[in-house]
């Protein structure tokens, strides 16, 4: 039996006066996969996202993450989901951990429960020995698995990542990708990958759906590509052009 949708969006539509940013998008994202969200920047990736968790309403259509509507109950959905943009931002005077336990405060976790969660994601991620050092001092690769962290220690049932490699050298980014495919297949979690770099999207996602402007121009199951070496960069150049998103 095919996993349940835990992401639908129907007839998702965002103007901002004569523009329109999302296009009367159609998408239904399965519990456990890791969907891709390609497109070039500006193509309405992130005012998508922000749909999603309530943070900005649609000017036509509906948006469900776990079966509730983001637009009319945003809370309820933000219980649900941890979101990592592309720039997490930590309180830079407190430590990893005590990043990790205020916001597991704020999300009304018991405090032993929390330090004890906190020290077993911070092993998870790779960041148990910066645990101690003040997060002003970290570099954007640690940041980021800070940030994985943080949006773990909620138990979400969805974790949507908003360009998350941005800034990060090529050896972080893939540890950073490995983490992800490691946390998804272990964990069950659903997870949003948002980005323009074909590279990465390829190599963790199990579904992509191209998106330029504001428009959903093709869903590809990458097993079926598995047989083209070429595939989905064919299918990307012919949609945008070469020449990019191959970082």
């Amino acid at each position: 039996m095919e996993a349940p949708y835990v992401i639908e969006l129907s007839g998702l539509t965002k103007k901002y006066g004569d523009f329109t940013a999302v296009d009367n998008l159609n998408l239904s994202i399965r519990k456990g996969e890791i969907f891709g969200l390609l497109g070039p920047n500006g193509a309405g990736k992130s005012t998508t996202i922000l749909m999603m968790l309530g943070l900005t309403e649609p000017t036509s259509g509906t948006v469900k993450v776990c079966g509730i509507n983001s637009t009319t109950d945003p809370i309820d959905v933000k219980r649900k989901v941890g979101y990592l943009p592309e720039d997490v931002g930590f309180y830079e005077d407190m430590t990893g951990i005590e990043n990790l336990l205020y916001t597991a405060a704020l999300n009304g976790i018991p405090r032993e429960e929390a330090r004890e969660k906190a020290e077993r994601l911070l092993d998870r991620v790779g960041m148990t020995k910066e645990a101690g050092k003040k997060t002003g001092k970290y570099s954007k690769g640690m940041r980021q698995r800070l940030g994985v962290a943080d949006v773990l220690i909620k138990s979400p049932e969805v974790i949507i990542l908003d360009e998350p490699t941005s800034g990060i050298d090529p050896a972080g980014v893939q540890e950073f990708m490995e983490l992800i495919l490691q946390l998804s297949r272990e964990e069950g979690l659903t997870v949003l990958f948002s980005s323009h770099h074909l590279n990465q999207v390829q190599q963790v996602c199990d579904r992509v759906g191209l998106f330029g402007g504001g428009k959903l121009l093709a869903e590809i199951e990458l097993t079926d590509l598995h047989k083209q070496p070429h595939g989905l960069d064919d299918i990307y150049n012919r949609y945008f052009g070469g020449g990019q998103s191959h970082e």
